[in-house]
């Protein structure tokens, strides 16, 4: 069965489900050591604990655990290309794969695929960044997932 996935609003959920992204979170942060202190914590069972907290995910979560692929058009100068693949860098991006273009009329087309899961800041703020690099001349986003 082809998995679905919604986007619901917070005050549509069950409460067990908000629960467990509580307990999540929690663990995640280190305000809880295990899963039956977090749980009990929040007045939640382990049992639905364990039955929702491979499905549910906040909307950040779903966007860190992507591979966007960018689509530049870099002018065709020594360093532009290394000073991007820098700032994907300097924001915790990992570059996955890079396809360069033959340069035409001044212009190389490269497209890049980046794990975003340990991005410090937004996706948007990356693109935004990278846009505003001198040097290029466009910067969009071709694919995620």
């Amino acid at each position: 069965m082809e998995e679905r996935y919604f986007v619901v609003r917070e005050d549509m959920l069950p409460e067990a489900i908000l629960k467990t992204i509580q307990v999540k979170e929690m663990l995640r942060r280190g305000e809880a050591a295990t899963v039956h202190e977090a749980t009990e914590r929040v007045g939640l069972s382990r049992s639905a604990f364990y039955k929702y907290k491979d499905g549910v995910y906040t909307q950040n979560q779903m966007n860190r655990e992507a591979i966007v692929t960018i689509s530049m058009d870099l002018d065709h100068r020594s360093g532009v290309l290394s000073k991007v693949l820098g700032l994907v860098a300097g924001t915790e991006g990992n570059v996955l794969t890079i396809h360069q273009t033959i340069p035409l009329q001044g212009l190389a087309n490269v497209v890049i695929s980046v794990d975003i899961s340990m991005l410090n800041g937004s996706l948007t703020e990356l693109i935004e960044s990278i846009r505003k690099h001198d040097g290029v001349r466009k910067a969009l986003i071709i694919g995620q997932g």
